[in-house]
């Protein structure tokens, strides 16, 4: 079961993620990652490393803490 915390990042990262008109795919290629993968953390399902909110938050031009408060 994911933890409370993975579900608020997955939620903040898709709010942003959508905002700047990105599609899954398109930051997933971005960030190396794969779209499955990215999926996968917007729906809570992955527990990042701290170094993959501070990509995440990178890219999509916010403070890394921004994606961990609910």
């Amino acid at each position: 079961m994911p933890s409370h915390l993975q579900v608020v990042v997955g939620r903040k990262l898709r709010e942003h993620r959508t905002r700047l008109g990105l599609s899954q795919e398109r930051l997933a290629d971005d960030l190396g990652f794969h779209r499955t993968y990215l999926g996968s953390v917007e729906r809570g399902e992955r527990n990042l490393t701290l170094a993959s909110v501070e990509q995440l938050a990178a890219r999509l031009g916010v403070d890394p803490l921004d994606l961990l408060h609910d």
